[in-house]
């Protein structure tokens, strides 16, 4: 193999680069000695990717698997660590890597850390990296989070080969383009694109070295970014999000992190979100009722809802998180029906949802109110 072909190979930023440790015993075809960097379920996807394409046989694509993933607090641990430990990979925990100077390539999918220039250069073909959007779109650690919340109608993954000091900015060695099924909701997005990615990279590995010499840089139009996933995320903003908005952030965010607002000065959870459009002359009965200021709300009992003003719009709610889990008719009994509203000694206008202020969630935060989360979140 030629040496500007190596090159190259291993990276591009870095022309004339000196050879590195291991380089001589360099493979160039199938199968692949793999060290896979990764934490989450979507990355778990991919581990048992590259497990399946252990099995012996004619194609064997994969020789050698080790496994480099987080320490975890969690009772539960973290998808990559267990996984492995279920196939009976060997297993680091960062930043403890190992010796890397006998495998051919690194993969990362949803790891969350940079990898050093030095440590991606021990790799003769260099770190690929499983990531869940249609690069340049939403670079950044929660591309699934954003492009459900942006109502996007197009998701996709891209392979792409790791640059050093900065995330998401390598070259594209492939992609594929998803269409997102109406009302999806970020976990069932981050299911389709787990296996998409899992089987592109397969097919990446199959053909490596020629699929490397056809990477190419991403395009400079149409970049975003998807920030890390906070809790101010979830606060609703009654008078500044329209019913789709509140929606998309429901579907987004909702699995791990309820959407939240605040009720007689209390931090509340609102679940099971359901949109109030075809409910017949549901609209013109709240219009009637004068139920038009933000955050307003009342009791649809047909659907066994509460219906809730927001701009441009109402939006609906099965249950809430008031000290415990409600339902719509236990909190409409206890708080909205009439003989509470009379005799409540809150002002009316106080009656209603507020928009919680990031101030308040973190306040709520300290005070233990807010829910454990855990972030989707993929590098």
């Amino acid at each position: 193999m030629r040496g500007w072909a190596l090159r190259a190979w291993r990276g591009g930023w870095r022309r004339g680069q000196a050879t590195v440790a291991g380089e001589a015993q360099q493979r160039e075809k199938p199968p692949w000695r793999v060290l896979f960097f990764g934490t989450d379920a979507f990355a778990a996807q991919t581990l048992g990717a590259l497990h399946a394409a252990r099995d012996p046989g004619p194609r064997l694509l994969v020789d050698h698997l080790e496994v480099v993933t987080l320490p975890s607090q969690l009772p539960a641990g973290l998808p990559v660590k267990n996984y492995a430990d279920q196939l009976q990979l060997p297993v680091h925990l960062w930043p403890d890597v190992g010796s890397c100077e006998h495998f051919d390539v690194g993969v990362v999918a949803s790891f969350g850390h940079l990898l050093s220039e030095d440590l991606i250069l021990k790799f003769p073909y260099g770190v690929l990296n499983v990531h869940p959007s249609y690069l340049p779109r939403w670079r950044g650690p929660a591309p699934i989070v954003h492009t459900v919340l942006n109502g996007d109608a197009v998701a996709g993954v891209t392979i792409m080969q790791i640059r050093p000091k900065r995330f998401d900015v390598g070259p594209i060695v492939q992609q594929e383009r998803l269409d997102v099924p109406a009302s999806c909701s970020s976990k069932e997005l981050e299911s389709l694109l787990s296996k998409l990615g899992a089987n592109l990279l397969i097919a990446v590995l199959q053909n490596l070295p020629e699929c490397l010499r056809n990477k190419r840089e991403q395009p400079k139009e149409g970049v975003t970014f998807a920030p890390k996933v906070t809790v101010a995320m979830s606060c609703i903003q009654w008078e500044e999000q329209t019913p789709e908005q509140i929606l998309r952030m429901h579907r987004a965010l909702g699995v791990t992190m309820p959407l939240q607002t605040l009720w007689m000065g209390t931090t509340v959870k609102l679940l099971d979100f359901v949109e109030v459009e075809t409910v017949p002359d549901l609209t013109d009965r709240l219009v009637t009722e004068n139920r038009t200021i933000p955050g307003s709300v009342s009791y649809h009992k047909q659907s066994q809802m509460l219906v809730i003003r927001c701009k441009d719009g109402w939006v609906g709610a099965k249950a809430i998180v008031f000290k415990k889990k409600l339902s719509a008719a236990d909190f409409y009994n206890g708080y909205l029906h009439p003989w509470f509203q009379q005799n409540s000694k809150m002002p009316l206008e106080e009656c209603r949802f507020q928009t919680l202020k990031l101030a308040t969630a973190k306040k709520s935060l300290k005070g233990g109110a807010a829910l454990h989360v855990h972030n989707t979140q993929q590098y």
